[in-house]
C-alpha cells in the first residue's frame, strides 16, 4: 500500500494569507499528497524579530483560513516550543507521530533557497524528508546547482526533482501588515473570516491609525 504524503508547510503567518492557501493548494495537487499541515513558528530563526500577532491570534487567523478545506490541517507543534523553530526537528516530530507509513515533504518558498545554507542541519534536513521548493508561474525555476560542491550531486538532485510551480499570486504578509497599520484594509489579499478576526481584534493598526 502506498505511504500517506504529507505536506509540512511552516512560517510566521503573520498573518496567513491567500497566498499561503493558493500555493498549498497546488502544492497538494503537484505532490498528490492527502494533506497540508500549517505549521505556524514561534519565531523563524533567521529572523531576529518576533512576529507582530501572537501566538493565539496567528493560530486562531490560520484555522479560519483553512476551515473550508478538508485537505488542509493546522499543528501548534513549534508554538509549544522555546523559540527559535528549527524544520528538521519538527520533521522527525512528525516521523515520530506517523511512524514509517507516512512520506512527508516540507514547503518552502523559492525566495528562501539563498538561505537554504544558513539553515540547521539542512543536509540532514535534505537527507530525511523532501523539501519541495513552490516557485511562481512566470519565474525562473530555482537553481540549486551552487550547492553541488558543499552538499553533494545526490542532495542536489534530490531538491531538483520535487519543484512546485504555484499560481502567480503577489500577496506579502508584510504589505498587509503596512496596509492595516495606515488604518487601510487588506480584504482582498486575506480570507473572508480573517478579514474579519483581524478588525474585531484591531490587530497590526497602528496606534496613529486607531
Amino acid at each position: 500500500m502506498a505511504k500517506e504524503r504529507i505536506a509540512l508547510f511552516g512560517g510566521t503567518f503573520d498573518p496567513i494569507h491567500l497566498g499561503h492557501t493558493g500555493v498549498a493548494a497546488r502544492a497538494v495537487e503537484h505532490i498528490g499528497a492527502q494533506k497540508v499541515v500549517f505549521i505556524p513558528a514561534k519565531r523563524s530563526p533567521l529572523k531576529g524579530f518576533l512576529p507582530v500577532a501572537s501566538d493565539e491570534d496567528r493560530l486562531r487567523m490560520i484555522a479560519l483560513a483553512i476551515a473550508g478545506s478538508a485537505s488542509f490541517e493546522v499543528s501548534d507543534c513549534e508554538l509549544r516550543k522555546a523559540a527559535p523553530s528549527y524544520s528538521l526537528e519538527t520533521v522527525r516530530q512528525f516521523q515520530t507521530d506517523y511512524g514509517g507509513e507516512s512520506s512527508l515533504f516540507w514547503l518552502i518558498g523559492a525566495d528562501s533557497v539563498d538561505d537554504l545554507t544558513h539553515w540547521y542541519r539542512i543536509t540532514d534536513l535534505i537527507d530525511t524528508c523532501v523539501v519541495s521548493t513552490m516557485y511562481r508561474a512566470g519565474c525562473e525555476p530555482p537553481d540549486f546547482t551552487r550547492f553541488e560542491p558543499i552538499w553533494g550531486r545526490e542532495r542536489v538532485e534530490k531538491l531538483r526533482k520535487n519543484v512546485v510551480e504555484t499560481p502567480l499570486i503577489d500577496i506579502s504578509s508584510t504589505e498587509i501588515r503596512s496596509r492595516l497599520a495606515a488604518g487601510d484594509d487588506a480584504d482582498d489579499m486575506l480570507h473572508p473570516a480573517v478579514a474579519d478576526y483581524i478588525r474585531e481584534r484591531g490587530l497590526y493598526r497602528s496606534k496613529a491609525a486607531l
